[in-house]
């Protein structure tokens, strides 16, 4: 991938990123520093380090697709009502038995915990 001023904003941004944004979201975060950079570029700039391993698409939020850019197995905690993702860290032995796994080899495992955050829970509370 050529190294532009664009792309190494993107890449910056997304280095030690938790919030697992949406290309949208990287764009809003680099537009300040490139106005003239187009949603297009930071969009194919996303697909771009997907395809080379660099981050993982998540579909994880129906409204929109997020990237994340910690390429480690991992699993996530999701909000239910604000969306927020968090990483969680372990390991979870899932066994599937014969019936459910078919011809399938399996490889590794991602598991979503869904619940409300603390400040979803606060700001329903008040």
């Amino acid at each position: 991938m050529k190294q532009t001023p664009q792309r190494l904003a993107i890449l910056e941004y997304l280095q030690g990123n938790m919030s697992h944004p949406s290309a949208a979201d990287v764009y809003k975060a680099v537009s300040d520093k490139f106005p003239t950079m187009s949603f297009a570029t930071v969009y194919n700039t996303m697909e771009t380090l997907k395809n080379m391993g660099m981050v993982r698409e998540l579909s994880i939020d129906p409204d929109k697709k997020r990237f994340d850019p910690d390429v480690a197995l991992h699993h996530h905690l999701i909000c239910v009502r604000c969306k927020r993702i968090m990483d969680v860290h372990g390991r979870f032995d899932l066994d599937l038995g014969e019936h459910e796994r078919g011809d399938f080899d399996i490889i590794g495992n991602h598991v979503e915990f869904y619940g409300i955050c603390p400040t979803c829970k606060a700001s329903n509370s008040g």
